[in-house]
């Protein structure tokens, strides 16, 4: 499948590094053809669903060998986990610039208006993905297990936002909590606006996902894919999980 923003030249300097043991290849090499990899197993995954997929579809698509694919993930499953995550990386770089004078609802709503114009086109794609992926994970274990794992890494994350804008360590039992309900905000929303998202675009179902599931709490799906207004419902959300302790300015 061709690559976007002249990736190509990148991945096939990765692959030339097949033969090598993966401790030969830089972690930047590494990093890169594990998102490759993890992009062509999700579109895969999408398609045809997981069962259906094997090992050596994945590596075909990719252009690697099978033994390469295994020498990065310990299952065809784990194959998902990078675009996974890419399903929290945007809000988590946003929270991370977020300045101690502006309110969440501000900060939000202009970062990701802005993103919304300037990510590069592999990134929306990759994001797509994720909402795939973070769909599928409805019905299929393995793949819920890798949409947990991005979840506790946002936990893991909110812990250092909200202690440094609280002035608490990390460690703190009252910063641990409001991350671990910040967190919690993050996983139901991002569930709700890829249900949402994937319905309006007329690819809400890929095979196995469960055409059930609807937002199930009552809010339009406007509210949630439109960039302003999803902003908002996530700094409501995250104050209220948080009982006011995170969204205000800082003085």
């Amino acid at each position: 499948m061709p690559l976007v923003d002249g990736e190509g030249e990148e991945l096939m300097n990765v692959m030339a590094t097949e033969n090598r043991p993966v401790g030969g290849m830089s972690e930047r090499r590494r990093t890169r053809l594990r998102l490759e990899i993890s992009r062509e197993a999700a579109r895969l995954f999408w398609k045809q669903g997981v069962a259906a997929t094997s090992g050596d579809q994945i590596a075909d698509a990719v252009g690697l060998s099978t033994r390469t694919i295994w020498r990065h993930f310990r299952s065809k499953e784990a194959c998902a986990e990078p675009i996974v995550m890419q399903g929290v990386v945007t809000l988590m770089s946003v929270l991370h610039s977020w300045p101690k004078d502006s309110s969440l609802e501000d900060h939000l709503a202009g970062e990701l208006v802005r993103l919304q114009y300037e990510m590069r086109p592999v990134d929306l794609a990759d994001e797509m993905l994720a909402m795939k992926m973070i769909r599928l994970a409805d019905t299929e274990p393995a793949l819920r297990t890798a949409w947990l794992m991005a979840c506790d890494q946002t936990e893991q994350q909110m812990r250092v936002i909200i202690g440094d804008r609280l002035g608490r360590p990390a460690g703190d039992l009252e910063v641990r909590l409001h991350a671990a309900a910040t967190a919690a905000v993050v996983r139901v929303l991002d569930e709700q606006i890829g249900v949402a998202f994937l319905a309006g675009t007329g690819t809400g179902t890929g095979t196995g996902a469960d055409t059930s599931t609807g937002t199930g709490t009552g809010t339009g799906a406007t509210e949630l894919t439109e960039v302003k207004a999803a902003a908002r419902r996530f700094a409501h959300a995250i104050r209220t999980a948080t009982g006011g302790a995170v969204g205000d300015p800082i003085a």
